[in-house]
């Protein structure tokens, strides 16, 4: 016969597996938004700020460069560094979807 603390652990153990079923799709979800609007960020700096229509000669920052190269991995902490440069260069951010 299990005893009441063994029954509450079994019973929490079902509950935060019940609970990560539910979150985890929508935490990947999330990472894929960020990593998309990330991708949309870098895209846009190239673009805007260092090809300037093929009429600059700018290279971007090694800040900037690991922010773009770190999109898909590390989304959350390449998009401020992103949206802080393209702001800064007074070009309109891209929709985030």
């Amino acid at each position: 016969m299990l005893g009441s603390g063994e029954i509450i652990m079994k019973t929490f153990a079902k509950t935060l597996v019940a609970c990560a079923a539910l979150v985890l799709p929508f935490a990947a979800s999330a990472q894929s938004n960020d990593a998309k609007y990330c991708g949309a960020l870098g895209d846009k700096y190239t673009t805007y700020v260092l090809g300037s229509g093929g009429r600059s000669h700018n290279t971007a920052s090694p800040d900037i460069t690991n922010a773009i190269s770190r999109c898909s991995s590390n989304a959350a902490s390449s998009i401020p560094v992103l949206e802080k440069a393209l702001t800064d260069a007074k070009v309109n951010l891209p929709p985030r979807g």
